[in-house]
């Protein structure tokens, strides 16, 4: 695993994006937000894992769950560019999500703008990080950036719906946000 200093970082993550956000516009005219492009199978699963010392929502392969400051049951990330960046975690339908019995009376779905189902924690719908690189990894808790004209601010979902605290800015990427694409 390679390790980045703040200023390698800085210099290195834009890259990323950019290169990101071109494979991206290369893709079919279908949807990237299918249940396997978020790493689920045939059922979408929920569930709780230890990551950085908290207990966050993951997928069946380990990838941390995230949400934003969108109204409840509205998706508001919509575009190419945001949905490269934040993967909406889908599923055929409510039926056939997986989560563990106290956490699946807050598990829904919304529909989205595409007709597409996303997966929701009490009504906010729910997404992977493309930078976090592996199971437990929490990068993207407390994130801010815009697609669109529209300002979104990252949480780590957890069991009870809160945002995880981060305690320094090893624990989360937010100090090397500048806005934008600033990843």
């Amino acid at each position: 695993m390679t390790t980045f200093t703040p200023h390698l970082r800085r210099a290195t993550l834009p890259a990323l994006v950019i290169g990101v956000l071109a494979l991206a516009g290369c893709g079919s005219q279908g949807s990237s937000t299918d249940a396997s492009a978020a790493g689920q199978g045939a059922g979408t699963v929920v569930t709780v894992s230890n990551a950085s010392g908290h207990s966050v929502l993951v997928t069946s392969s380990g990838q941390a769950l995230y949400f934003s400051d969108e109204e409840k049951g509205q998706v508001l990330c919509t575009s190419g560019a945001c949905e490269a960046v934040w993967t909406p975690l889908t599923t055929a339908s409510k039926q056939s999500i997986t989560a563990p019995p106290p956490l699946a009376r807050q598990i829904g779905t919304v529909a989205r703008p595409d007709g597409t189902t996303q997966v929701t924690l009490a009504g906010r719908p729910l997404y992977t990080f493309s930078f976090d690189h592996g199971a437990g990894q929490v990068t993207g808790d407390g994130l801010q950036d815009s697609f669109d004209g529209t300002d979104f601010t990252w949480h780590a979902a957890t069991p009870a719906g809160h945002a995880v605290a981060s305690t320094s800015p090893s624990s989360s990427a937010s100090s090397y946000v500048k806005g934008g694409y600033g990843y």
